[in-house]
């Protein structure tokens, strides 16, 4: 195995851990979508389905880290590993206090900050949105999965801004 991908199977390790919500070791369909996503690809529900079929490789309904690597490590590049990476750090400068969530006050700093200031509106909307467990914070995933929507657009205003 060569240097890099031993780096690429640490960094998607890493990504992989991100997305186990449970803990459990393994990917369910949701947590699967959520982390392609943050990969910056855009899989529709019926492709997500078949890919879990196809992942599958001991048909117990979910994808544990070495299925994911015989299917994904052949295709991934550095690219997107680096897409990972930018985001991690776009989630930092938001997470100020550094544990690993985003609160209102620190949205709403950061797009301040970033010369894109918030009405309570915009920011109650932005927090509703991404959101999406209730918990009034904003996790890794949760940002991962907003910015699956529009990463190119927001990337592009934060790397600029």
């Amino acid at each position: 195995m060569t240097k890099i991908q031993s780096e690429q199977l640490k960094q998607l390790r890493d990504i992989f851990n991100r997305f186990d919500m449970d803990r459990d070791g393994s990917l369910t369909q949701l947590e699967l979508a959520a982390l392609l996503r943050s990969l910056g690809l855009k899989p529709s529900g019926d492709q997500i389905h078949t890919m879990l079929a196809n992942m599958d490789a001991n048909g117990n309904g979910s994808i544990e880290f070495d299925e994911l690597v015989e299917t994904i490590l052949p295709d991934i590049n550095e690219e997107i590993l680096i897409n990972q990476d930018q985001l991690m750090e776009v989630f930092r400068s938001f997470d100020r206090d550094g544990n690993g969530y985003i609160t209102a006050a620190e949205l709403a700093g950061q797009m301040a900050k970033m010369g894109h200031p918030l009405t309570y509106r915009e920011l109650s909307e932005m927090m509703r949105e991404a959101d999406v467990n209730g918990d009034g914070v904003i996790s890794f995933n949760e940002f991962a999965h907003i910015l699956g929507k529009s990463a190119v657009d927001y990337l592009g205003l934060v790397v600029s801004g």
